[in-house]
């Protein structure tokens, strides 16, 4: 006879998703959790009762008061095993409701369809996750702004093509990740002022139960919507639906936040490469491990951690395009399962790069002597017209110095390339007496702080002008999210 083992019930027996356990923030994951979505559910009802009653329909002070007072007392093993029997989530919760408040229990859901709890909560989430979405970005903009301030002055190498250009200062590149968050938080703001809720409008879209229940009576139809978009936060509903809200609204959703993770990965990345090349570091723990076999390494694993959420982040959005295109006529069921994923992973994945990019900026590592040594190596070759000006105002002709100049800059390009400890353009051309310009005078033209034009002031500029009114909007305060793994 063989023996059965028990099934293992701990978190480890089964999978887990790496957003709930290693990556997003508590208040997200507990926005996104069963008993807020559940709770709202119980909200919803009691609102349409609470509108109804208001309009004349014969619901007893008792039931509404019942309601109010189990609206987060759920009982998700009754609801399980409701939901076992029914093959039908709203209906488990309708008769779960019902049996802590028997007096509403004839009530609750009265002239709704499903959607009318499962679409106006999706929106009040969404509403709420865009809310947390903001305060982490302003919080990041708030220590990206410190960062850029702080390094304003210090040139530093510009790269257009991945090639270098002409310099900028450390804090400028600084100002381009703020301003793409800026660009985000917009876009946040209009769509948290703008979103609508679905409010009451009956299994197609019609509103025919509740015309129905008030006799006929448009203006308390019209009316029951009104209040109850008031009673749960919002001023608007859409202004007509099927039995579903426009799944173009979640489209619009997911392109705002799918904006942050874009611009949270091209942060990632221009930190990355900035660490390959010694210029700046994310923070590293005392006892971090960079690598199980280099002992010296130093990865950044967190902007790489940015990086890859983000893909998965982007990967999500034209999912609700792709899903709004197919819902025929008044709505398919085969937008369910897959918005059960889709929108709540695209928040909190987007959720834990806040929680990274909050980590790195407020601990990135800037090594002026690297950044000074790569200027080096390169700004001869910058400050080619400003040499020419020198040999002109020498007295000597311009297509000669034009032409002295790349005979040099040609000969110390190659040594560098084949092991030269620096560029030694400048000392060729003073050591060269067709030239005639000393080498102090050389090195005076070629001083990195008069090749970074405006940058430094185009920094406070920013800031006071741009980022300053934004920091100093209401915020709400964030508790910073130790990073987990």
């Amino acid at each position: 006879m063989s023996s059965v083992t028990a099934p293992d019930r701990s978190p480890h027996a089964t999978y887990q998703s790496p957003l709930a356990d290693r990556y997003a923030s508590k208040a997200m994951l507990t926005l996104w959790g069963g008993q807020t979505r559940y709770g709202l559910w119980r909200r919803l009802w009691l609102a349409l009762a609470e509108s109804q009653q208001a309009l004349g329909i014969d619901i007893p002070d008792a039931a509404i008061a019942e309601m109010r007072d189990h609206l987060d007392d759920i009982d998700f093993t009754a609801v399980a095993a409701y939901e076992k029997s029914f093959r039908h989530d709203v209906m488990a919760h309708v008769h779960a409701f019902g049996d802590v408040a028997p007096a509403a229990r004839k009530f609750i859901h009265l002239g709704a369809t499903s959607c009318y709890v499962t679409d106006n909560t999706e929106l009040v989430l969404m509403r709420r996750g865009l809310s947390l979405l903001r305060e982490k970005l302003l919080d990041v903009l708030e220590a990206l702004g410190g960062f850029a301030r702080e390094w304003k002055d210090v040139p530093a190498l510009g790269y257009t093509h991945l090639q270098p250009a002409q310099l900028t200062t450390v804090g400028k590149r600084a100002t381009l990740w703020m301003q793409d968050i800026l660009l985000d938080l917009e876009d946040l703001e209009y769509r948290i002022a703008s979103l609508p809720f679905r409010g009451v409008k009956g299994t197609t879209g019609t509103q025919a139960s509740f015309l129905t229940l008030f006799d006929g009576d448009h203006a308390k139809v019209r009316e029951l919507d009104r209040m109850v978009c008031e009673r749960m936060g919002f001023k608007t509903s859409i202004p007509v639906s099927g039995q579903t809200y426009s799944r173009k609204v979640d489209a619009q959703v997911l392109g705002v936040v799918a904006g942050i993770a874009s611009t949270a990965s091209k942060f990632s990345g221009d930190i990355r490469m900035l660490q390959a090349f010694g210029e700046l570091e994310e923070p590293f723990e005392k006892n971090q491990i960079g690598s199980s076999a280099m002992a010296y390494k130093r990865n950044p694993m967190r902007s790489e951690r940015i990086a890859a959420l983000a893909r998965f982040v982007l990967s999500l959005e034209p999912n609700a395009n792709q899903t709004h295109a197919v819902q025929y006529f008044e709505r398919t069921l085969d937008d369910s399962a897959n918005r059960r994923l889709a929108i709540p992973e695209s928040f909190l994945a987007t959720d834990a790069i806040l929680v990274l990019m909050q980590n790195v900026t407020r601990g990135l590592e800037v090594h002026p002597a690297r950044i000074r040594r790569r200027v080096d190596d390169e700004l001869p070759f910058m400050a080619t017209e400003e040499l020419i000006v020198r040999f002109v105002r020498a007295g000597g002709d311009r297509q000669e110095a034009h032409e002295i100049i790349r005979g040099h800059s040609i000969a110390a390009a190659r040594a560098v390339k084949d092991g030269a400890p620096h560029n030694d353009m400048l000392e060729r051309l003073a050591a060269d007496p067709s030239f005639g310009v000393s080498l102090e005078d050389l090195k005076s033209a070629a001083e990195p702080s008069r090749f970074v034009g405006r940058a430094p002031q185009q920094v406070v500029e920013f800031l006071d002008e741009h980022v300053a009114p934004w920091l100093a909007r209401e915020r709400t305060a964030v508790e910073l999210e130790e990073v987990r793994v």
